[in-house]
């Protein structure tokens, strides 16, 4: 008899699953899923948004079942913290999975993140600047061993995408307007949590900062133990952002490691890489793929310890 948990994070652009049990991990999956798709614009989720996580919650379903799991938490976050109609996703959610979604705040996500991503790291190198680039929304978390500040930010590399670039690539001026109004929610972090400019290391979370990893290792497949705790320097996240900037979608699926699903939205998610990079003055980024989903699976066993 196992003792694993399931944790479901159905995001502005992916709807990911984890089962585990805290120290072994059984099942991780990520389907991009764009629940976010125009949210942004009409302020409700499509039907069609809706019933592509529906189909991916689908297949969940039936991986969970196959391991008996007991305890599932399942969280919705920047998408359907904006949508009128988070409702309407969340009754078919629950009817799939069985749990209600928990709507987060912008402050839980990014503790629940922070937790994930730093249960394996040493506390002599911190204190920890964590960062999840999502799709809707962007947190920064401070902390060693306990979380010092967070602050969620209205950027993402959906929301960016669909809100400032109309062709393909981008026009220099669009790049421009993108980064400007990075740096203004930058500016906001630099307030609310000045001794994030203090911190020892950086550690970015979720698909663009994985995928500009995978880019500048020209690895031809997924590979997770070459992506989990990767070191990209700031040389390196340069020179990712100015390639697939000027390069059309088609030609960014050329480059060895871009996913087709994420290659609309790669250049929107690598304004706020880029720009962290440059404002705070970090040299280097730690790659995490240790994020929310193990802080979810981490909180529901300590809920059970209880």
């Amino acid at each position: 008899m196992n003792n694993f948990v399931a944790a479901i994070d159905c995001g502005t652009n992916s709807t990911r699953l984890l089962i585990g049990d805290g120290a072994t991990t059984a099942e991780r999956h990520m389907q991009i899923t764009r629940l976010g798709e125009g949210v942004d614009a009409t302020g409700i989720l499509s039907e069609e948004a809706i019933s592509r996580v529906g189909k991916t919650l689908r297949e969940y379903r039936e991986i969970i079942d196959s391991y008996q799991v007991k305890k599932v938490r399942m969280t919705a976050t920047s998408a359907a913290r904006d949508a009128s109609n988070a409702n309407d996703f969340f009754d078919l959610a629950e009817e799939i999975i069985g749990v209600r979604p928990e709507l987060l705040s912008g402050i839980e996500e990014g503790t629940l993140s922070f937790m994930g991503a730093t249960k394996d790291l040493d506390l002599e190198n911190g204190p920890f600047l964590v960062v999840d680039i999502g799709g809707g929304s962007t947190e920064f978390i401070l902390g060693d061993q306990e979380v010092q500040g967070v602050i969620s930010c209205d950027i993402g590399c959906v929301r960016l995408t669909e809100q400032w670039f109309e062709h393909d690539p981008p026009l220099p001026e669009e790049l421009t307007s993108c980064l400007s109004i990075v740096e203004g929610h930058l500016d906001d972090v630099k307030r609310e949590i000045p001794q994030a400019m203090n911190a020892m290391t950086f550690v970015g979370l979720a698909g663009t900062v994985s995928c500009t990893a995978a880019v500048e290792q020209g690895l031809q497949e997924y590979d997770r133990e070459k992506i989990h705790h990767f070191r990209l320097t700031k040389e390196a996240v340069e020179d990712v952002f100015r390639t697939l900037a000027t390069e059309t979608k088609t030609e960014r699926l050329d480059n060895p490691g871009m996913e087709e699903e994420r290659s609309e939205v790669i250049v929107g998610g690598l304004c706020v890489l880029v720009k962290i990079m440059r404002s705070f003055g970090f040299k280097e980024c730690l790659v995490s793929e240790a994020d929310i989903l193990d802080g979810l699976v981490a909180s529901i066993i300590s809920q059970g310890q209880q």
